[in-house]
């Protein structure tokens, strides 16, 4: 039988869950109760399903400048310390240039003296990684979950509280300020 603490505790989180969904299902910043906007895009539930956008090697050529396309889609890397992105201080939310899914919070980004955007983890589930062997040393890349689209490569040289630098091409990334909109989706 069921004591009643362990039944007020219940239905205290059964109350507190459906406002909590909600908040979680917002799809761009919005200004919180106290009057403060939030510091990321699609507050989201790492759970849920992103639906993977099938296009064209052709369709994404059509849609991107050539030097995004070449290090989305065809695994480039742009030349050290020539990303806008790397003197970029404000808080806001880094997205795929590709099909705009948020991929990366400010409040991770630091720098690394790499001379490419460097974050210490991405926003939960939004990113895929994979073996790469192209070089003379294992590495592993990671791509946006959304649209496959290259980003870069995770080492262990990044600092606490993760230890990882996810070292990424800014022209494989698009910020977009704390309190402004999410630029239309690429699908």
């Amino acid at each position: 039988m069921m004591d009643r603490a362990s039944f007020l505790k219940g239905l205290a989180c059964a109350t507190a869950a459906p406002m909590a969904l909600a908040a979680c299902s917002r799809s761009q910043s919005r200004p919180r109760s106290d009057g403060a906007v939030s510091d990321t895009l699609d507050v989201h539930d790492p759970r849920a399903e992103i639906p993977p956008i099938d296009k064209s090697t052709e369709e994404w050529r059509s849609i991107l400048a050539a030097d995004v396309f070449q290090i989305l889609f065809e695994e480039g890397t742009e030349p050290r310390g020539s990303s806008p992105l790397l003197e970029e201080k404000r808080t806001g939310t880094y997205i795929c240039a590709a099909c705009r899914l948020p991929l990366f919070s400010s409040k991770t980004k630091y720098d690394s003296g790499t001379g490419w955007p460097s974050f210490w983890a991405p926003l939960e589930g939004r990113v895929d990684t994979k073996k790469d062997t192209k070089l003379a040393t294992v590495r592993t890349e990671y791509h946006c979950k959304r649209c496959g689209g290259h980003q870069g490569h995770v080492f262990g040289d990044g600092p606490e509280p993760t230890g990882l630098r996810y070292c990424n091409n800014g022209l494989a990334l698009t910020f977009v300020p704390a309190g402004a909109s999410l630029p239309p989706l690429r699908t």
